[in-house]
């Protein structure tokens, strides 16, 4: 049969023993937590940079295309391009690559109005 001061020794020791995995468990938590936060703070700089690009990109493509209508005295131009809310943003690439082929299709269709070379 054991005391109850060895019973409170081994209850003690427990004790102790709990607390040191549950303050190494909280430190491995928030080594992870922190390693969390620098891959999303990571994420967020890369997406903002993509976003940059993507402005400029766009801004570049319209520029272009606004010259090309600018010789057309009866249509008038919109506004500039502006985020689409509903856009997929895994999508981007995909956006950007379809730019080239519009543009042309609006070179090409304002080539074949030939009032482009009249002016």
């Amino acid at each position: 049969m054991t005391s109850a001061a060895m019973r409170y020794k081994e209850i003690v020791g427990l004790a102790g023993k709990a607390a040191e995995e549950l303050r190494a468990w909280e430190l491995r938590r928030a080594q992870e937590l922190d390693n969390e936060i620098l891959a999303a703070e990571q994420a967020v700089a890369e997406a903002k940079q993509r976003e940059q690009r993507t402005v400029q990109v766009a801004h570049h493509w319209w520029r272009m295309a606004e010259d090309n209508v600018s010789r057309l005295p009866w249509l008038e131009l919109a506004d500039g391009p502006t985020p689409a809310a509903n856009a997929r943003g895994a999508w981007l690439e995909r956006y950007l690559n379809e730019l080239k082929p519009m543009y042309q299709e609006l070179v090409d269709s304002v080539l074949s109005l030939g009032w482009r070379a009249r002016r």
